[in-house]
């Protein structure tokens, strides 16, 4: 992939660029080299695809290493941030954690906030990844956690509701603008975007102005790459989709799902609702409310000219050990496991996406199991020149920033010249705190 493993070394010098350190009176257990009986507690978030997989993992694990046991903590995304981040501040972490790009910088800037894996090798094999994948995982010299896979959002449609409506997947954005009047006569819309912690309708926006501008919106060393313009044309364009009726506005969106997840809404069920934009390594939850193959993968959108950058990709999620475990050398064998073993892979398949690891794919690719929604859109990925997003644009006030100017502009209580202007103050202002 183009560009795929453009990471600026300024990631590793995010150490003083955050307030938010690590406690260095806390708890740490060298590793001694054996593996004794014990119990690991194993966190993750995803759908339930992604749950019954690593259930079942967790059971192969168990049925290898009986003295082992691992104790599952998981759930849907909403909230989790917090609960994990509240869990590593009282030292209640999981001893494996599988960690959000954003989690290095808030939670360990200094590469103090999770255990030194580098110290770990015996028991942890990384001769399987490339220098580049690893890098994401490293805070000031430490590897502070490993990538599980490289993903990027995609577009993903319902090929029932393309057909019932007489149209064809797009792939401009010109394309995309046009559907909006043809599908709602059938009473569907193409798209669905949220302000929730997903943020995928200012994702969206980001991606055209970035293709548009060659600017990324924050850059990878907490900076605002994005003119105070540039906000007010991703603002503009998310507004012409809302009046081109390609997708819903908030308070539509909000009256009839709520709160709830767009897998879970009946409008995208009963397939009202066309098309999702998602990460390839957590499509598996919409395709598995939707008939087998009816979900498929689109175009990355280009613009009228066949410009084609912008796109973003980063690492899915990474695999960490919390840094005052009792059992060092047993939760880096589990990692182990979890990111390499054939078996492993075999189970879990790309319910995180195609995997980092070489092991891993070379496994999934042998049993024929390295193909479905997030190949196909990973293959699609591939043909783009992609830009890495930086962990600050991931960063949950970054996102509440931008949630909150694209409610103003939806519910009319802002222009768009109003809401960029307030955007553009108060991310650059928290940005620069975060900085500091």
């Amino acid at each position: 992939m183009k560009k795929i493993f453009v990471f600026l070394a300024a990631l590793g010098c995010i150490a003083a660029l955050s307030a938010c350190g690590s406690a260095s009176s806390a708890k740490y257990t060298p590793p001694d080299g054996s593996l004794d009986k014990c119990t690991l507690r194993f966190s993750w978030w995803g759908g339930d695809d992604r749950h019954e997989a690593t259930l079942a993992a967790i059971k192969l694990w168990e049925q290898k290493h009986p003295d082992i046991t691992i104790t599952p903590e998981y759930g849907g995304w909403d909230g989790w941030t917090e609960k994990v981040s509240s869990q590593i501040s009282g030292g209640t972490a999981p001893d494996v954690m599988q960690i959000n790009y954003d989690w290095l910088v808030s939670l360990s800037p200094d590469g103090g906030g999770f255990y030194d894996l580098g110290l770990l090798t015996d028991r942890l094999d990384l001769s399987a990844f490339d220098d580049e994948v690893l890098s994401f995982g490293r805070m000031n010299g430490k590897l502070n956690a490993v990538t599980v896979s490289v993903s990027g959002r995609g577009l993903f449609y319902n090929s029932d509701t393309f057909r019932k409506c007489g149209v064809s997947y797009p792939e401009t954005w010109s394309e995309l603008l046009a559907l909006g009047e043809k599908m709602s006569e059938k009473g569907c819309c193409p798209l669905d975007l949220d302000i929730q912690s997903g943020g995928t309708a200012w994702y969206l926006a980001v991606v055209r102005v970035q293709q548009d501008t060659g600017r990324q919106f924050v850059t990878m060393d907490g900076e605002l790459g994005f003119t105070e313009d540039d906000i007010r044309a991703a603002l503009d364009f998310y507004k012409e989709l809302e009046d081109s009726r390609v997708i819903r506005t908030v308070r539509e969106r909000i009256d009839e799902d709520g709160n709830a997840a767009l897998y879970q809404s009946p409008s995208f069920i009963d397939g009202r609702v066309g098309g999702v934009l998602e990460w390839g390594s957590s499509v598996g939850k919409y395709d598995m409310v939707l008939p087998e193959g009816t979900l498929q993968a689109g175009a990355f959108l280009r613009g009228d000219g066949g410009e084609s950058g912008g796109w973003m990709i980063k690492p899915s999620v990474l695999y960490a050990i919390a840094k005052d475990t009792d059992y060092p050398d047993e939760a880096a064998a589990f990692m182990d496991f979890m990111l390499s073993d054939s078996e492993c892979a075999a189970v879990l398949g790309t319910t995180r996406g195609i995997p980092a690891s070489h092991r891993a794919e070379e496994a999934l690719e042998a049993g024929g199991l390295l193909n479905g929604l997030a190949r196909d859109s990973d293959e699609l990925l591939s043909e783009l020149d992609t830009v890495t997003i930086s962990p600050y644009m991931e960063l949950p006030r970054m996102k509440e920033l931008c949630n909150t100017a694209i409610e103003k502009v939806s519910y009319g209580k802002a222009d768009t010249a109003q809401a960029a202007k307030e955007l553009y103050t108060s991310a650059e202002e928290y940005l620069r705190k975060v900085r500091k």
